[in-house]
């Protein structure tokens, strides 16, 4: 009988290390105990691959939520801010960011669920996260495939958002809503020397539209400030341009809303990012916790990878190395297609939140 190659017995019998102490073992969900979803998702912790990153986004936010609960002192309490959105309100303060594309997908009730219920304190978003809530408001959104022609679609005029179809027509419905508001904002500046930033500009369409299906309805009534650093870059900015040959003379401030973002931050007690998706409102909330040295507690959401240097796609640590993230802090990204996984981390977590607020 031959003997074994030793090479080859080393190469695959070599001898291990032991793991550390304490290290947790994979172990995912028994369906012999039944369904239990609370317990389900508790096990993605300890699943592996982007289960576990989900686990622990799902306990980064209650942590964000634990600290939010707890009483601010006196001393904290005493904010001096002529402007009312400044005041220190909770123990942390809660940045939320998303891109357009959420507010499109059915997505929009879920962010409508925490700003209706005031579970975060400010919103940033993109031009078509504002516009998209106001035009679900005047008519629907349709389901449709990825895989419909464009072609055909731009002769039917319908716009297609991924499997999401907009007839063109609600984009018209949009300007005949808008185009009176925009004339009166314009008489406020001419008369009453009004400053309108894109959050007041938000603010202002939030009152106008009046409908408890909106999240900017809610974000107007709740006092919550709604940024949107690129306002123009959309249908919103189509009008105003438009508008802008009409009745000419509308200005838009951008820096008040940069002021009054930053603001927000330095003057947090502690802060938590929940950023889903990247691009201006990834970084945008990024950089205004870098002027309090860093956020106590951040999660983000999207799609992209690292390696060609975006900012969308950059890691937690990245944001460490800039000051934009605590370098205590223990930061989560999962990497997911938001519509998959913030309902469910909504689910155990806001949610949850207010069901048991709601029991006791």
């Amino acid at each position: 009988m031959s003997k074994e190659p030793e090479i080859a017995k080393d190469a695959v019998l070599k001898r291990s290390e032991a793991i550390a102490e304490g290290t947790p073992q994979v172990v995912g969900y028994d369906f012999n105990n039944g369904v239990d979803y609370s317990k389900l998702f508790e096990s993605y912790v300890n699943t592996g691959f982007q289960a576990t990153n989900l686990g622990l986004a799902i306990k980064e936010i209650n942590r964000m939520l634990e600290c939010r609960s707890q009483p601010l002192t006196d001393e904290e309490q005493d904010v001096h801010e002529t402007d009312e959105f400044i005041r220190r309100k909770h123990k942390c303060t809660l940045f939320l960011g998303y891109t357009s594309n959420l507010v499109s997908s059915g997505m929009r009730e879920t962010l409508r669920f925490l700003v209706e219920h005031n579970m975060v304190d400010c919103v940033v978003t993109t031009a078509g996260g504002v516009e998209e809530d106001f035009i679900k408001c005047l008519a629907p959104t349709y389901l449709g495939s990825f895989e419909l022609s464009g072609r055909d679609l731009r002769d039917r005029g319908i716009n297609r958002i991924g499997n999401l179809l907009v007839p063109n027509d609600n984009y018209c419905k949009f300007e005949d809503w808008l185009m009176p508001i925009l004339d009166e904002m314009l008489e406020e500046q001419k008369t009453k020397g009004t400053v309108w930033s894109p959050s007041r500009i938000i603010h202002r369409l939030g009152e106008k539209i009046n409908n408890t299906s909106s999240i900017y309805y809610w974000a107007a009534k709740n006092k919550i400030p709604v940024f949107c650093p690129a306002l123009t870059d959309g249908s919103l900015g189509d009008m105003m341009y438009f508008h802008s040959f009409r009745h000419p003379g509308l200005v838009v401030d951008i820096l008040s809303d940069l002021r009054r973002l930053n603001t927000m931050a330095v003057k947090a007690t502690n802060s938590g990012m929940i950023i889903i998706g990247g691009g201006v409102i990834k970084h945008h909330i990024c950089n205004a916790n870098l002027m309090r040295n860093g956020a106590d507690f951040s999660v983000f959401i999207n799609t992209a990878s690292e390696f060609d240097g975006s900012d969308s796609g950059a890691r937690p640590d990245e944001a460490i190395s800039w000051g934009k993230i605590r370098k205590d802090a223990a930061p989560v990204k999962v990497y997911a297609e938001a519509s998959l996984v913030f309902p469910i981390i909504v689910a155990e977590t806001f949610a949850k939140k207010k069901i048991d607020k709601t029991n006791k």
